[in-house]
């Protein structure tokens, strides 16, 4: 019996040893585990915060982007604007430049016109002044035949 005790001693023994080997291996695993764990959580953590402050910079990008298109819309309501005014002020100037072109067309013609008068009066006035030239000849002819009788 004793021999039997103690070779059951023996096993449980061997199976305590064994038992102790299996559980600093577990031990062993599950502290790898836990660092990898932690390793894993320290880097959901920092990405996390990155993602955070990408977040922040994206929102801050959207703003400012928000901001410059608010200025720009506005710039470009201004140009549209201005761009209007001047398509009026065009219109206003074709019309009066229309007008402005019919008047310088009656000048021309009427200038032409003035023109043939002054050459037709023109020549009136060479044809009076040769007939004053002949009057005044046979005046100072009449003069002297006045002259002579006396």
């Amino acid at each position: 019996r004793l021999t039997g005790q103690h070779q059951e001693i023996n096993n449980l023994m061997q199976r305590k040893n064994a038992v102790e080997e299996e559980n600093a291996c577990l031990k062993n695993e599950f502290s790898t585990l836990n660092q990898k764990f932690k390793d894993k959580s320290q880097e959901v953590k920092d990405t996390e915060e990155c993602a955070q402050k990408k977040e922040e910079q994206n929102r801050l990008v959207i703003k400012n982007l928000e901001e410059e298109n608010k200025g720009l819309s506005t710039c470009c309501a201004d140009l549209l604007s201005d761009l209007e005014k001047l398509r009026k002020q065009e219109a206003q100037w074709k019309m009066e430049k229309s007008g402005s072109d019919a008047i310088i067309k009656n000048l021309k013609t009427d200038l032409a016109e003035t023109r043939e008068q002054i050459k037709e009066l023109s020549r009136i006035c060479d044809n009076l002044s040769s007939q004053v030239a002949v009057k005044q000849e046979e005046l100072f002819q009449k003069d002297c035949d006045v002259i002579q009788t006396k």
